[in-house]
């Protein structure tokens, strides 16, 4: 079995096949390690494109920003004001169409560069999870060289590490549509709630957090997911109340903690039983 070095060496060598590529650099862990890889492998040759929309939180944005700039990597940041019309009503494969789009951006704006190859930092671990995303960016060409020398999240994690990469800690991130249920409509003022709820609890303190929103008669809940070590947080009904005051001040009509704590693509929870068209195997 190989070493996560020997993992990262035929990293290195495969983006170094390409010649040029456009890395889709969202700033999280995964793309993080596979632009420093780029930047090793091709030099000037590797780019780093970021898709700025309003499913991204502007302290993501500005953690591309300077991650990039630490790295050497050339960055670009691609700006949408939009949310698209098949991606609004927020079908269960919502992430397939979002991710057609996002790639389709970076795609037309690499051939501007002369760059025809475009790679995403899908790893290992992604394979049995439902990711309908997986299967744009398989339609679109996207390489993941990630996921084909088979890092794993641990090892991405830990050869960031090795490369001193203020990220190689950083919790999970999905974009903010992930905090709505599927089925409700995606716009541009419930996302900003979300990123607003979600910004004054890491002000607090809360490193993996997430606020789930849903609709009820009146207005709507916020439903408080935080890491399991970190919910003893929340016991302090002193903070309690300040959360919830502020909270509601965003936008929320009631605010309310997930007792089990966080859990990575909860929302998928309500898709046992549901077969989405054009989604292919199980979900």
């Amino acid at each position: 079995m190989k070493t996560q070095n020997e993992k990262y060496r035929r990293l290195c060598s495969l983006i170094g096949e390409k010649g040029a590529v456009a890395v889709a650099f969202s700033g999280g862990v995964d793309s993080s390690l596979l632009c420093a890889a780029a930047f090793d492998a091709l030099g000037s040759k590797a780019l780093a494109v970021t898709i700025v929309s309003p499913m991204l939180p502007a302290s993501e944005a500005a953690d591309a920003e300077r991650i990039a700039g630490l790295i050497g990597i050339e960055h670009v940041l691609l700006r949408s004001s939009d949310i698209e019309a098949d991606v609004a009503p927020n079908p269960v494969d919502r992430c397939y169409y979002c991710k057609k789009h996002e790639f389709g951006a970076i795609i037309d704006y690499a051939k501007t560069r002369a760059i025809n190859t475009v790679l995403d930092g899908s790893n290992a671990d992604d394979e049995g999870d439902y990711r309908p995303g997986l299967r744009a960016i398989a339609e679109l060409g996207v390489i993941s060289p990630l996921r084909e020398v088979g890092l794993t999240k641990a090892e991405i994690r830990a050869l960031s590490k090795e490369r001193s990469l203020p990220v190689w800690d950083k919790p999970a991130f999905a974009c903010l549509a992930s905090r709505i249920p599927y089925g409700e409509t995606i716009d541009t003022a419930k996302l900003a709630e979300i990123e607003k709820a979600e910004a004054i609890l890491t002000a607090t303190g809360f490193r993996q957090v997430r606020v789930r929103r849903h609709s009820v008669r009146g207005g709507a809940l916020a439903r408080i997911e935080a890491a399991p070590e970190e919910r003893s947080k929340l016991f302090d009904t002193a903070l309690l109340d300040v959360l919830s005051k502020k909270i509601k001040e965003v936008g929320f009509l009631y605010v309310a903690f997930e007792l089990s704590g966080y859990e990575t693509g909860s929302m998928n929870a309500a898709l046992k039983g549901i077969k989405p068209e054009g989604t292919r195997g199980k979900l």
